[in-house]
């Protein structure tokens, strides 16, 4: 998304890189592209917050120490 922003604020300010139908295209497949890697990213996302609230450690032995 901000790569659309960024290409935006371009065409405001220097000139247009794309016509609006083209642009509108771009914008849709990053939109796509966004939504998908969200919905295929969610449940390591979930797991990986839910082993920080529990307390990585634990697994390690308790011991409070790192062990990588």
């Amino acid at each position: 998304m901000a790569f659309l922003v960024l290409v935006q604020g371009y065409a405001l300010f220097v000139e247009s890189l794309l016509p609006i139908t083209q642009a509108a295209f771009v914008a849709v497949i990053v939109g796509t592209g966004a939504m998908t890697g969200a919905y295929l990213l969610e449940h390591r996302v979930a797991a990986w917050s839910a082993r920080r609230v529990t307390g990585e450690t634990e697994s390690h032995g308790g011991d409070g120490k790192s062990k990588s």
